[in-house]
């Protein structure tokens, strides 16, 4: 569905991302995982068409798609919620879910989406006439998630969705993340928290200062001894 084939990126002389070779097939959840500046956000920013590639392709189902601007890439099927959620605090849960759909004009369709979120997140629903600057970081979370999900994508892009919250939270996010993925969303996630990020993925690969290290299933990745000692706590 994604392929990434050789490529760089960065901003202005700081190259993020070296040669970065990179595919998700359709139906996976598949995950990047490496440290504080290793390039995992600058990898998403660069298939939004948020940050341009300096070097590479980017195919989605076939077609290249950097050098396109991000509301295009977004009616092609890809959508993100991005790191530090990003929402629009003056506006009310609704309207912050109804942004996400701005794209889309089948009114009936978008109702169905809104149902779907409010199932999957019920805590918005409670919400859903609250200003989202009220919410605590966990709802924002899911409506960050949710908003991204209104635009109905077929690839969804996850970034660091359960950076500071609770573990009960954590675990909450989580679980979304596997339902989104078996009503038939692609997921790309990249996360913080290896142990949650590998126990929730199918593949994985290790990203370190710009360049991957290691792919393969999530399982064998967890179990390397490198991984557990610089990314699970384990030695």
């Amino acid at each position: 569905m994604l392929e990434l084939k050789r490529v760089s990126s960065g901003y202005g002389a700081i190259e993020a991302l070296k040669a970065v070779d990179l595919r998700i097939d359709r139906g996976e959840i598949v995950t990047l995982i490496g440290a504080n500046g290793a390039g995992k956000s600058t990898t998403l920013r660069s298939i939004t068409g948020l940050v341009s590639p300096t070097a590479g392709d980017i195919l989605f189902e076939g077609a290249r798609i950097n050098g396109m601007p991000t509301h295009r890439i977004t009616a092609l099927g890809i959508s993100m919620a991005p790191e530090g959620r990003a929402i629009f605090a003056n506006l009310t849960v609704l309207e912050n879910l109804e942004m996400g759909a701005y794209l889309r004009t089948n009114r009936a369709e978008n109702a169905k989406e809104l149902d779907r979120v409010f199932t999957l997140f019920p805590r918005l629903k409670e919400r859903r006439k609250q200003l989202g600057g009220t919410l605590s970081g966990g709802e924002q979370q899911m409506l960050a998630i949710g908003r991204a999900l209104m635009s109905r994508p077929r690839l969804l892009l996850l970034d660091e969705p359960s950076l500071g919250l609770a573990p009960l939270l954590v675990q909450t996010i989580f679980t979304a993340i596997d339902a989104i993925n078996k009503e038939g969303a692609t997921i790309l996630l990249v996360e913080q928290n290896a142990n949650a990020a590998l126990r929730h993925s199918h593949r994985a690969y290790v990203l370190e200062t710009g360049k991957i290290v290691m792919e393969g299933p999530s399982a064998q990745v967890a179990a390397d001894p490198r991984v557990k000692a610089a990314y699970l706590g384990e030695h």
